[in-house]
């Protein structure tokens, strides 16, 4: 029983890590990268859809991107979409190409972007520790409805503050990574 809590457990909190892995990639660092446009929607004959479906997007230089539309009909909606995403970034038409110059950041939006990211790793870890706090219940239900003993309730309850433990640190180095890429000139 106390088995199977753990391994829902770990299942719970890698899918809220991975969740703060996306997030920190749409984080604009200064370098481009095909990721920074996954928020953008683009109204397509009537269908909102992501811009990556409507078009491919490749980073041909470090502070450049090229999204270049499959149907030429759609590049300005898709220009139009990404001054609407408010991602700081100025799209240059050019026949069925946007060219998307990558700005470098200044000292104050990086240490903005920093705060931000800091906040996102806190709410990653505040989640983590809820999947702890939920488990540690199903442990303490499991033992008072005699499915485990309390023995087995608290080695599950040391795997699971184990568990914990590692994905906040997991968070961690991300989030120090994240910053570092960030506050590079």
């Amino acid at each position: 029983m106390s088995e199977k809590i753990y391994l829902e457990t770990e299942d719970k909190m890698k899918k809220s890590f991975q969740a703060i892995q996306k997030e920190f990639s749409t984080i604009r660092t200064g370098k481009a990268s095909a990721s920074l446009l996954d928020s953008v929607k683009v109204d397509y004959h009537g269908a909102i859809m992501p811009l990556n479906q409507v078009a491919s997007i490749s980073a041909p230089e470090a502070r450049l991107l090229i999204v270049q539309a499959w149907d030429k009909s759609i590049v300005g909606e898709i220009s139009k979409a990404i001054q609407k995403a408010d991602l700081g970034l100025n799209p240059l038409l050019e026949g069925n190409i946007i060219r998307l110059p990558i700005p470098s950041l200044n000292e104050e939006r990086r240490k903005e972007m920093a705060k931000h990211c800091r906040k996102i790793a806190e709410e990653g870890k505040v989640a983590i520790r809820n999947v702890r706090r939920d488990a540690n219940e199903q442990l303490k239900k499991a033992e008072k409805d005699k499915q485990i003993n309390e023995d087995e309730h608290k080695k599950g309850a040391e795997k699971i503050q184990k568990l914990t433990d590692r994905f906040a640190s997991m968070i961690d180095d991300l989030m120090s990574a994240k910053e570092k890429e960030i506050m590079e000139v």
